[in-house]
């Protein structure tokens, strides 16, 4: 797995690589739309005593999974928040309830043909699809194999579980596991860097700890100044320094 490294016997994304990786071209393409194996605060626990977000989307047991898995994705350690610090899975929830959760953004019509990747999507599920199917589905292999729910798997677990899914290794039905994990995996970091005003990137912690300036209209006295860092705190789309622009 190019973007994961293994410490003290746990698998997660190298904060580094994720962010070379991913951060620049998704600020570049939307403002609208990861580290160590130390283990993180537990999934199914409130990070933040004021953060009271209930899902519109998912039930309560596709809520604790999502949860655990972008956990596990995103650990937060030294350099920056993880995942659930940065409520990656409010920003998953919303997205659901708009035409990309649809599929309003994708080509579903059939036939549906066995081909290549290289072709592009050739499935008829919606992102809501995905997640409605590949959780509980996700959750009935795990339950089978430790005798326990997803999230209550401890991390090195996790990360053994999340690895196979990658690998395509984990038989799930009738999302297939690759497909489940690439679409976690890409909302997940969207979630982490797009513009809080859509539920993630709480804080706008994600863009302090990479520097980048977010919706500033002006930057052209700074243009010239290679190498300098940029003194003004980020700005979010609605031109707020705080999640949802409260």
């Amino acid at each position: 797995m190019s973007d994961i490294s293994r410490k003290g016997g746990s698998l997660v994304y190298g904060r580094r690589a994720l962010v070379q990786g991913t951060a620049l071209g998704l600020l570049a393409a939307s403002l609208f739309r990861l580290s160590s194996g130390g283990e993180s605060q537990a999934a199914d626990q409130t990070i933040d005593a004021d953060y009271a977000y209930q899902p519109l989307f998912f039930s309560h047991d596709e809520w604790q999974t999502l949860n655990s898995f972008v956990d596990r994705l995103i650990p937060a350690d030294a350099e920056g928040p993880g995942a659930l610090e940065a409520h990656v899975p409010e920003f998953i929830d919303r997205q659901m309830n708009t035409p990309y959760g649809h599929g309003g953004e994708w080509y579903l019509r059939p036939p549906f043909i066995k081909t290549s990747a290289t072709l592009g999507y050739q499935l008829s599920f919606t992102p809501r699809d995905i997640y409605k199917h590949g959780l509980p589905a996700l959750n009935d292999a795990v339950q089978q194999r430790y005798g326990k729910p997803f999230h209550q798997l401890d991390a090195a677990e996790r990360d053994g579980v999340i690895g196979q899914m990658e690998k395509g290794a984990l038989s799930l039905s009738p999302i297939p596991a690759k497909l489940l994990f690439g679409q976690i995996l890409k909302n997940c970091k969207e979630g982490y860097f797009a513009d809080p005003i859509h539920g993630g990137n709480y804080q706008m912690s994600a863009w302090k700890m990479i520097g980048f300036p977010g919706a500033r209209a002006d930057f052209t006295d700074w243009v010239d100044r290679y190498g300098a860092r940029y003194p003004l705190p980020p700005v979010s789309v609605g031109g707020h320094a705080v999640q949802g622009g409260a």
